[in-house]
């Protein structure tokens, strides 16, 4: 089992895929507004990951 598993029907819809993308997006750039590049590291990444595994080439979405 994946952390994000495109293939679970939860993320059929395609404005669920999006919002799990975006979200850690916006805190990553709200924490580095806020002057805290270690979190936003963090979120940021978790965003990157998000889009590789539900946008990615290995999604077959």
């Amino acid at each position: 089992m994946k952390f994000l598993d495109p293939a679970d029907p939860f993320f059929r819809p395609i404005w669920r895929r999006r919002a799990v993308v975006i979200a850690p997006a916006l805190w990553a750039a709200f924490e580095l507004y806020g002057g805290n590049p270690g979190w936003a590291l963090l979120f940021g990444g978790a965003a990157g990951y998000a889009w590789w595994m539900l946008f990615g080439p290995g999604s077959k979405a």
